[in-house]
Parts: structure tokens; sequence; C-alpha cells
């Protein structure tokens, strides 16, 4: 009996764990580009659905708010003179500005 085969038998939860650990350090291996992109998307997403809601669809304050609210937190600022929205969360921040009536609003580039 070779030593592998004796450690699963002696050990059969021990060795489901490892090779469950080890399948997902596979994993997140394989997916930590879209990973690492994932804190940007949360406040992406915020600042330019909430630029939408406010300035496209000329929705209230309150309203939008509850529209972009998500489970994971993130923060708005909003400059109603320039029609710019700041958002930050899970780190990051975004930038989104109204650019007029055909074209609504766009993620701005971050800043420098």
């Amino acid at each position: 009996m070779t030593a592998s085969k004796g450690f699963i038998r002696r050990r059969p939860f021990s060795s489901v764990a490892i090779l469950t650990l080890l399948f997902l350090l596979a994993v997140t291996w394989s997916w930590r580009v879209p990973l690492q992109a994932f804190p940007s998307i949360i406040s992406a997403y915020t600042a330019k659905e909430y630029c939408s809601c406010r300035y496209v669809m000329n929705n209230p304050v309150d309203y939008c708010q509850g529209y972009v609210k998500q489970w994971l937190p993130s923060t708005l600022t909003e400059s109603r003179a320039d029609k710019r929205v700041t958002a930050t969360g899970m780190g990051r921040e975004s930038r989104a500005q109204w650019q007029g009536p055909r074209q609504g609003c766009r993620l701005l580039p971050p800043a420098p």
C-alpha cells in the first residue's frame, strides 16, 4: 500500500478539505484578473447609474439613492453645478458626468 492511499483512508475529511482548498486556489488563480477588476465595477456602476437616474431621467435624489443602493457600501457625492457624480466603494473612486440630452452620462477617466 502506498503512503498516499494510507493517508486518504486514515484521514478522509482532511483529504477532502485539502483537495477542496487546492481546487479553490486553482479557481481563484484562473479568475485573478476579473477578481481584481471587481472593486472598480462597484463604484463605476454606482456613479454611472446615479448620474443617469438624476440627470437623464430627472428623478429626485431620494429615489436615485435607493435605486443605486447595493449590499456593498458605497458613498455618493453630487455636484449639481456641473452635473458630476463621484462614487466610492471598496476603496475605489469613479466619476460620471452628464454630457447632454443626447449623450446622457459618461464615466470619466480616473483622477490623477
